[in-house]
């Protein structure tokens, strides 16, 4: 297997799915279940300890119909996330977009292509 296939299903493994987010967030949302899949801890433990909290209520009310719109761009985040830990991206690189993962040229089909391409370098 090679190494793009093989990190295309490393990605697969770790993609985040909003579909799973909304279920979360249905059904678990006031204890922050949805930010803790997202990976977000920090806001998932505020919002948990806000479900315990009798004041924290009608805040956590405002902020779990918030969070039904912010999902999709959470999941966006987290899966990018993902993309770049897996192409060897770093935050101090310059430039906004992704660097190409340094791969091996592909093999050609051929073996006497590259008989024809040393050839030539010569």
């Amino acid at each position: 297997m090679d190494s793009r296939t093989q990190e295309q299903l490393i990605f697969e493994a770790h993609r985040k799915s909003a579909g799973a987010s909304y279920l979360l967030w249905f059904f678990l949302g006031f204890f922050g279940a949805h930010r803790f899949y997202l990976g977000r801890t920090g806001t998932g433990i505020a919002q948990l300890l806000m479900c315990l909290s009798i004041v924290g209520i009608i805040p956590l009310a405002f902020w779990w119909l918030i969070d039904a719109f912010q999902i999709p761009g959470m999941v966006r985040e987290e899966n990018m996330k993902t993309i770049r830990e897996l192409s060897g991206y770093r935050e101090g690189q310059s430039g906004s977009r992704l660097s190409a993962p340094q791969h091996e040229p592909p093999r050609p089909l051929d073996p006497r292509v590259e008989e024809i391409r040393e050839l030539r370098r010569r």
